[in-house]
């Protein structure tokens, strides 16, 4: 663990990734008087929110503070700040983190934040583990996550988080960084557990849209829903998580508001697929990440080297990536054996 310092006052942060979530932070950030720069890989979309003031594509209506600083220049950034927080895709997380601390001169610990939600597309890394391998030992590092949505963020209304750290301390430290009159931001030592509750989650999304663009009902969804929360925690204790932490805002209360909330990415991939549509047609319309599908893929593969059953995560995957039908999904799932619960 790095050199922890108390907050006090306002603080340098750089932010690596302009999309809805990145900007929706940013703009958290600024709001509680922190100098805020944000960087992104799309050069001239960054010159357009640095004109508009404003993220137009992704967080419509939102208006950057003053203090938050369009930085089309990664070095620049590294140089500015000794605080970062990452919200980019999974697949793009190691490149980034590379980068930036390949670009980093600063002599000072540095504290490393990150608010994406999956699993490392081929290894099927947890995040903080490519966090381990890429920046320094003496590195500082907590996750950002809960039930959100940018936009309802952005706007300003009343959400909750949860920050983990291995090191409370650290933990708490993140968490001032956000805490506000509309944030509130809880802490967490169970690293493992909130990041993996906040990727699981996704997939089960996924499912529960298929479910609903096939217009098989309420009570098709609530047992989507429940039975994936017992996915997620199985497989997420045996990935080092904590059971106790599935039931809280980064588990059950990321997953009940991913699944039934039509502003869920990974909902809307469902939706479309049980509409019949095909997923480049799908994700074309989105215009975002959609981590449920890559991370289906590293569940999948997960539950077989661990040889535990994950029913729903299987047929997600099948859908995805074996070209199973929708509904031929759903009967495979009704068809189980009965069995205890």
């Amino acid at each position: 663990m790095g050199t922890v310092n108390d907050v006090t006052g306002s603080l340098d942060i750089g932010v690596l990734g302009a999309g809805s979530w990145g900007t929706a932070l940013a703009v958290a950030l600024a709001r509680n008087d922190h100098h805020v720069r944000l960087w992104g890989r799309n050069a001239k979309r960054l010159a357009s929110i640095a004109e508009a003031a404003c993220n137009t594509q992704y967080l419509p209506g939102v208006e950057l503070p003053a203090s938050l600083v369009v930085e089309p220049d990664m070095a620049v950034l590294a140089q500015c700040c000794d605080n970062y927080l990452v919200v980019v895709p999974s697949h793009a997380f190691r490149t980034t983190l590379e980068a930036l601390f390949s670009a980093r001169a600063r002599t000072t610990p540095a504290t490393l934040v990150w608010g994406t939600k999956g699993l490392e597309t081929g290894s099927g890394a947890i995040l903080g583990d490519v966090v381990s391998a890429a920046a320094p030992a003496d590195t500082s590092r907590a996750a950002l996550s809960g039930p959100t949505f940018a936009s309802e963020v952005g706007r300003g209304l009343p959400a909750a988080v949860c920050v983990a750290s291995n090191h409370d301390r650290v933990a708490k430290n993140v968490a001032t960084w956000f805490h506000s009159n509309t944030l509130r931001v809880y802490t967490s030592t169970d690293l493992a557990g909130v990041q993996l509750g906040g990727a699981i989650k996704n997939v089960i999304a996924i499912a529960t849209g298929i479910a609903d663009g096939l217009g098989l009902g309420a009570n098709a969804r609530a047992a989507l829903i429940t039975r994936g929360l017992a996915e997620l925690r199985r497989l997420g204790t045996a990935l080092g998580g904590r059971a106790e932490t599935f039931m809280g805002l980064t588990g059950v209360g990321d997953l009940i508001l991913t699944c039934t909330d039509d502003q869920s990415r990974n909902r809307r991939v469902g939706l479309g697929l049980g509409l019949g549509r095909a997923l480049e047609d799908v994700l074309s319309d989105i215009g975002q990440e959609a981590e449920g599908i890559n991370t289906a893929r590293e569940l999948f593969r997960k539950s077989a080297t661990l040889g535990m059953e994950m029913p729903i995560t299987e047929q997600v995957y099948k859908v995805l990536f074996e070209a199973q039908a929708p509904r031929d999904a759903v009967a495979a799932l009704l068809q189980r054996e009965p069995r205890a619960e």
